[in-house]
């Protein structure tokens, strides 16, 4: 999976899928509907891809894997681990809300027991990644400035939780906090949504006074 080669035309298929996927599900589009809209003759996405299935997957690693790679750098940066779990949650966030047409896609997918083999790599991912605010919790437990008695697998979905409750009821939020424009609602969870995220896993983490 990691060792696809990724071209402009790959990209752009992977790109056309993604839209389809979330917008008619996996299994309401078919090769053909992909290939319609993306120009590009079917034969040419089998041998690109094989499978539908295999076109999911290199789609949740285009999407996904650079993530990886930023919890790699942030492990070596020399900051405190509360900044760290910080900048995680900032790093999650950014990602998803960047990429929601494959979070959608993978929320409806991982909810079906015929694609759990399609998805064993975003499972393995997803493992990386719990390694990575394990070391980040851990290090800081070892000072001393994070609770003993934290479930570490939990603070992920509590994550996520917040903020897909949040996008699940984007109309009600939009109204609500008067975030009447697409750059107010972007602005909205990278700046007061984050943060409220942050304050909550930080209650979490640390002793309280």
């Amino acid at each position: 999976m990691s060792n696809i080669e990724l071209n402009d035309k790959k990209i752009q298929i992977l790109e056309v899928a993604e839209k389809l996927f979330s917008d008619k599900g996996f299994e309401g589009t078919s090769i053909r509907d992909i290939s319609k809209v993306a120009k590009i003759n079917v034969a040419m996405i089998s041998y690109y891809f094989g499978s539908k299935e295999r076109l999911l997957e290199a789609l949740i690693f285009y999407k996904t894997s650079d993530i990886k790679l930023q919890l790699d750098n942030l492990l070596l940066e020399n900051l405190e681990p509360l900044d760290k779990v910080n900048k995680l949650i900032e790093i999650y966030i950014n990602r998803i809300n960047c990429n929601r047409g494959i979070y959608r896609i993978l929320h409806f997918e991982l909810t079906s027991k015929k694609r759990e083999q399609n998805l064993a790599a975003f499972t393995e991912l997803k493992k990386g990644n719990l390694k990575s605010l394990e070391t980040i919790v851990k290090e800081g437990q070892s000072k001393g400035v994070f609770r003993k008695d934290v479930i570490i697998p939990l603070i992920t979905p509590t994550i996520m939780g917040t903020f897909f409750h949040f996008h699940m009821n984007k109309p009600f939020f939009e109204e609500l906090l008067n975030l009447n424009t697409e750059t107010l609602y972007n602005d909205y969870i990278k700046n007061s949504l984050t943060k409220h995220i942050q304050q909550t896993i930080k209650a979490l983490l640390v002793y309280e006074n």
